[in-house]
């Protein structure tokens, strides 16, 4: 019989003291924040204890929180086929101290990590081949961070008409990074183009 993901999480804490520095369970999903340099422990554990089993890494992503101390958060997606669960782990690093790579405890790990560091900039010690994986050679920044720019940069495409591989300047306006979430239905003035042809009930 499985646990539950409350359960789970109260298991993986014990099994781990002092490693998980707190949990969320939110939306059905398990979310444990690690304490600092307990990333190895806890994905060995999360793999070979009989209860958790999550032997499959399906993603590592990143998100930046430039205004924090800890800049990035560094997060895991773990699946167990055996207990059909999904857990999540979340690291917090900032832009010098490195993550220990876990692409020894799961081989999938070494391309996620690659698109970390591509992404962000996040560094993974002990990482047999941290280079870049999705940006040109040559390319400088870090386009997932916050604080990159939006213009001035390059991009490389084919040409078909020139029959060869051009680069060309990046146009991009740069106030799409403002995100507005107010419904643009909401706090509208007068009528939008075709309500007046609405009938009033």
């Amino acid at each position: 019989m499985r646990l539950t993901l409350d359960a789970l999480g109260k298991h993986i804490a014990a099994g781990l003291s002092g490693a998980v520095s707190d949990q969320k369970l939110d939306h059905g999903e398990l979310t444990l924040i690690l304490t600092q340099g307990q990333l190895l422990r806890t994905a060995e554990f999360l793999r070979d204890d009989v209860e958790c089993e999550f032997r499959v890494l399906l993603d590592i992503c990143g998100v930046d929180w430039p205004k924090r101390e800890k800049r990035f958060d560094v997060v895991y997606h773990l699946l167990s086929l055996t207990k059909n669960h999904r857990i999540r782990l979340k690291v917090q690093t900032d832009e010098q101290t490195p993550v220990p790579s876990i692409a020894h405890i799961h081989p999938t790990a070494n391309w996620f990590e690659r698109e970390t560091y591509d992404m962000y900039g996040v560094e993974f010690s002990d990482h047999p081949d941290l280079r870049r994986i999705l940006t040109d050679y040559g390319f400088e920044g870090h386009p997932l961070r916050k604080d990159f720019p939006l213009t001035g940069f390059v991009e490389l495409r084919y040409d078909d008409d020139l029959k060869r591989v051009v680069y060309q300047p990046v146009q991009l306006v740069q106030e799409f990074r403002e995100f507005d979430f107010e419904s643009p239905w909401e706090g509208m003035a007068g009528l939008l183009p075709g309500d007046e042809k609405a009938t009033k009930r």
